[in-house]
This record gives structure tokens, sequence and C-alpha cells, in this order.
């Protein structure tokens, strides 16, 4: 090949211009977006100075950086061709627009001047615990998951070559990739940092996500067609969940979108025991665009919008406000939680490495299907993966991979409420012809579809439990009879910690129903009464109503404060007062040798001196009330000795 099409072929890969249109837009779009990172500069400290200058190259310069940045490159000298009058115009119209782009393109860093990575936001990061759960995620089982390079490795790198670029390159390609996206994409020490975690230290990860995005980017990218929003959101699921559908996180989000259970929930997303849509990539995939463009209307800035995904539009907002009510990620930077620091920065770096994997030697892993190789079916009756792995010849694996959102390989479908299950495009065609007898069909297992309905009848939705004084999460956990880590899992606990009155979800699997009904006749057997607590009233007000102190009612309600609201229910008689209610509610209580009296509305010393025959110096003494002593509702005061 002769040096003229060497320099064409290098051209091509590198730069991937060809007009100069494209100078136009970079210079436009710098314009735009001077005054506002001159904003960010103020509010926002760098640990090291970085000075601007232009790249000033000619013709003989761009090839001589060529030579020097891809030593790799193989050329065979020996074969010499003399290019066409027409070719060597098209060449010579390449080199000036590459020319042209260069002497606009605005340098941050010295040519020989190499920023120093920030590995800060690394330690302890979500995506890094994601991306090691990946080496153990199952790929669908058909075929072998190796590579090959030879194809696909165009720059002659040994196989475990990791290569390294200056700034300027990162920096001029991610500079390509922002002309193509309206969400600002800059380079700087913080994308440095992930670009080196993804390229280098993560790198056998990066070319399984590789191979994985071939099946959920299509979906990404039809959902946010859909919502006309920027596709480049699709990278979002890769720092969320390494594109792994099944990736869970200590607070208690799941699936490719990481979704809290209430965060989905408010955006349809439903969980139970046997079935959770967060899991679902075609489900979870719609939630995520639409919170997305929910979160965008509130800032109107991209940015902003994938912060607040992250870490709530609370954080975000006290961000803002702490940066002087700047509107700018890089502005508030500073003042966001420790995780959303780096997750922009996480977020372009995996722009750039999805796009320029070829050139740090990283290959996709094949993933054995592909996005348009799985098709769907309507289920309507009650189905395991047992079921459809024997009557259909599918394995167990293939079938978990391809349907996540069944936790337990079990489709509860009936006719009035039917499922989706997807298969490979090549076996819909014999699931439609023998649908019938698969869910007539009897596994090896013995799971039968009366076996599968007693599962399902026993798989309800969730249940709410209320903290009493006294409970911990073990005692809980053994009345559901479900374990302490997934009632921590389903409510996003950290630790053990509860406080009387917290509402906890709860998932009643096997057993839980028993469970349930065996608390709640206990609960009965204690309660007798419940009283619920209406607008304007207050504890002494219920407590006087009900012949009782205040003490007594918090004591029986696990209340450690006089706080109440309307609709909270009071118990107000067990079934140990209820006698000793009915006996004394019309008069005084006796106790020891004296006469008690609960204070009721409008009661005053003199009234209670002339019901109980006492003067009303005598039960100031009894009660030691002084004269500006104020009688309160509920309380319990001594009104005369037993007689």
């Amino acid at each position: 090949m002769s040096k003229m099409y060497r320099y064409i072929f290098i051209v091509f890969a590198v730069f991937g211009l060809s007009s100069c249109k494209i100078v136009k837009n970079i210079v436009n779009k710098s314009e735009d977006k001077q005054h506002e990172n001159a904003v960010v500069a103020d509010t926002t400290k760098s640990t090291a100075p970085i000075e601007e200058e232009e790249l000033l190259l000619d013709q003989s310069l761009i090839i001589d950086s060529i030579d020097n940045e891809f030593t790799a490159v193989t050329i065979v000298d020996s074969l010499v061709l003399e290019p066409a009058e027409d070719t060597l115009s098209i060449v010579q119209q390449i080199l000036n627009d590459t020319v042209a782009f260069a002497k606009v393109f605005k340098n941050k860093y010295h040519t020989n001047e190499i920023i120093t990575e920030d590995t800060r936001m690394l330690k302890g990061a979500a995506l890094i615990e994601q991306l090691d759960k990946l080496t153990q995620v199952n790929f669908y089982n058909k075929y072998t998951f190796e590579t090959n390079p030879e194809k696909l490795n165009r720059y002659g790198y040994f196989p475990e070559e990791k290569p390294v670029f200056s700034d300027s390159i990162y920096e001029l390609r991610i500079a390509i990739l922002n002309l193509h996206t309206p969400i600002d994409l800059v380079y700087n020490e913080h994308v440095k940092g992930f670009i080196n975690v993804y390229a280098n230290k993560k790198k056998k990860q990066t070319a399984r996500m590789l191979g994985l995005k071939e099946i959920y980017f299509p979906i990404f990218e039809q959902v946010l067609d859909k919502y006309d929003m920027p596709l480049e959101l699709k990278y979002l699921s890769v720092v969320e969940s390494a594109l792994n559908p099944t990736a869970g996180s200590r607070a208690g989000a799941k699936g490719l979108w990481q979704f809290m259970y209430n965060t989905g929930k408010r955006y349809g997303l439903k969980s139970n025991s046997l079935v959770d849509d967060r899991f679902d990539p075609y489900k979870a995939t719609e939630a995520a665009v639409r919170h997305l463009r929910d979160l965008y209307k509130i800032y109107q800035d991209w940015e902003l919008a994938l912060a607040a995904y992250n870490s709530g539009p609370g954080n975000v907002n006290r961000a803002i406000r702490r940066a002087g009510g700047v509107k700018n990620y890089w502005a508030i930077w500073p003042f966001l939680p420790r995780e959303t620091r780096g997750y922009v920065p996480a977020f372009i770096a995996v722009n750039y490495i999805f796009n320029y994997n070829i050139e740090h030697n990283i290959y996709p892993v094949n993933p054995g299907i592909l996005a348009d190789g799985i098709d769907s079916v309507t289920v309507r009756d009650v189905l395991s993966f047992d079921q459809i792995s024997e009557f259909m010849g599918i394995d167990k694996e293939d079938l978990s991979f391809l349907n996540p959102s069944y936790k337990h390989g079990i489709i509860p479908a009936t006719n009035d409420n039917n499922y989706i299950l997807r298969l490979p495009r090549e076996k819909v065609g014999y699931y439609l012809d023998h649908e019938n007898e698969l869910y007539n069909f009897k596994s090896s297992k013995g799971i039968e579809k009366e076996k599968l309905l007693v599962q399902i009848k026993k798989a309800k939705e969730r249940t709410i439990h209320i903290v009493r004084r006294g409970q911990v999460l073990g005692q809980i956990a053994k009345m559901y009879r479900t374990s302490v880590r997934k009632l921590k899992d389903w409510n996003g606990l950290r630790n053990s910690r509860i406080y009387p009155g917290q509402k906890l979800v709860v998932f009643m699997g096997s057993g839980g129903s028993t469970a349930y009904k065996r608390e709640k006749k206990s609960v009965s057997l204690q309660k007798g009464k419940y009283h619920i607590v209406q607008r304007g009233e207050v504890l002494g007000q219920i407590a006087q109503n009900y012949g009782m102190t205040v003490r007594a009612l918090k004591s029986i309600n696990g209340l450690h404060s006089n706080r109440i609201n309307p609709g909270q229910k009071l118990l107000v008689q067990t079934s140990r007062n209820k006698h000793k209610h009915e006996k004394h509610k019309k008069g005084p209580y006796l106790f020891g040798k004296y006469k008690y009296h609960v204070i009721h509305s409008g009661d005053t010393l003199w009234d209670l001196s002339r019901k109980y025959n006492a003067s009303v110096s005598q039960i100031k003494k009894w009660n030691k009330i002084t004269n500006s002593y104020r009688l309160k509702l509920g309380e319990k005061i001594i009104v005369g000795e037993q007689g």
C-alpha cells in the first residue's frame, strides 16, 4: 500500500471528518458555551490550572503526529501504487479540512503535558461494584464467548497491549462526540479517571458490555426515539448496571436502570414475590426514559437531570443553592454527594470508550444472540421454566437470561392476566403450534399446574407492617417467614435499626399468609378497640373520652411524644383494661389508699372538691399543686382517700 493510501486510511479512521461544515459547527458551539464556561470557572476549583493554546498545524505536522500516535500500524512499502489525479484531489481536500479543524480546535493541554486523573471517586463507587458483578453473569449459552480481533484490530495491537494517548487526543475525540449530542461532553481529570477504569482496569468487563449492547441498545434507542430524547442517554444504563439486567445495589435498586421500589412503582413497575418489572428490560427502559424526561422538565439541563437521576432532585437543588443558584453541573459539582460527583464523568467516559473501543484494543464478546434474534409470545396460563425448558429444548439459564423479571422461574399468567415470554426467534413458531400442550405438560421435577397455582396463591402482593414498640427485624422476619436480609432489601435498609410507627414493605411468600393471620389474631386479643384520630384532636381529649391517662394511652401505642396525625389508629382499649374501663369510666380510679380522677374538659378544683367532698386545699396538698397550676386534660390527680 502506498504512503498516500496509508494517509487516506488513517485520516478517515482517526478524525472521520470529510467536510469543513463540521468546523463551522465547532466554532458555533464553542462560542455559545464561552459565557457559560466563564461562570463555571468562577465557582469550580480545580486541582491544577490548565492553560489553553491553539493547536496550529500544517499538513506536514499532521502527518508526523499521525505517525507518532499510531506506531502499531503495519505499512507495507514494497507495494507501490500510483494514485490517480482525482484521488490526489480528494486527499488534498481531506488534509485541508483536517488542518482547518486543528486550527479552530482549542487545546487546553501542552504537547508534552499530562493531567493527573482523579481517582478519588472510584473508591467504593457503585459502578465498580456492578462491573465486578458482570463477570458472574451468564450470557445466552448457545455460543462461545471467544472474540475474533483479527478483523477489528486495524492498528496491529498485541493481544494484551493497552494503548495510552495524550490528553489532547482524548479531548479531541470527546469534542467530536460532543458535536452530535445536546448533552455537554467535556474532558477533564475526573473523566480521565473513569476512561482509565473502562479502558484498562476493567477491560474484560468493557468487552462483555460491548457485546451486551447489541441486545439492549436497540431497545433503549427505540424508546428514546419514541419520546424524542437524546440517544446518548442509552449509555446511562452502562453506568447504572453495567448492562446486567438482574443487577442490584446495596440500597435496594434493581435492574438495568437501577430503580428503587417506590420510584419504580410511580412509573408503573410492579413487584411481587414472583415477578419484578424492574428486571424487565422493556418495561424498565420505558419507565427510565419517562423519569429522565420529567427530570429534564425540572432543570432544562441534561447534566443536572442525570445528577438528579442518581441522587434525587433534593440533593441537586441543595447543591444549586450552595453554588449561588448557578444551574450548571460543573458549578455545583463540589456540593453534590460523592457518588454523584463521579456520575456524569463516568457517563462521558462510557460515551467515549463505546465509540473508541477499537483504538483501545477492546473488542466485543459475542453474547450469543442479538436483539433481532429475540421475539415475544403471550402466556395465558401458569407456566414454569422447567416446563418450557423440557418441552421446547431450551436451557433454563437461557430462559432466565431472556426473561429476568420472573424471579423464581414461574410465570403466574391467567386468562384475565396475560404475561409476556421472550424466546429465540426460531422457537416462536413451535410455541404457537403447541401452546395448549405446553400448559398441560408435566416436567420431570413434577411441577404441575396445581402446584404452581398453590405457589402463586401464596405469592401475594406486598403488605405493610407497622413497627410496634419493642419489635426488631428478626422478630418481624420470623413473623412473615422471611429473612432479615430480604426485609432490608425490600425496604432499602442499610442496617437493622427500626423505630415504632415505621412502615415496612413485606412480600408474603411461602407461609406468609398464615403468619400474617397469626399476627393479626394476636393483635386483636390485645387491642379490643381502636380510635381513629380526627382533625383537631389531641391526646388529652382522646384519653379523656376513654377514661384513660395520656401516659397510659402513649404507653399502649408505643408513642414517644404527644404528636398524632389525622387518620392515625390509636389503641384505646385492650383485653386487660376493658373491664377496668367499664367499671371506672364514670367515677374515680381507686389505687392504693387514694381515689383518682382523670381531668375532663371544664373541670376545676372547686368542682372536684364538691364532687368528692374534699376541700380545695386538701386536693392541692395531695397533688402538690401551686396557685399558678393549671389542670391538664387527661391528667390523673388524687381527689380523696379511700374510706
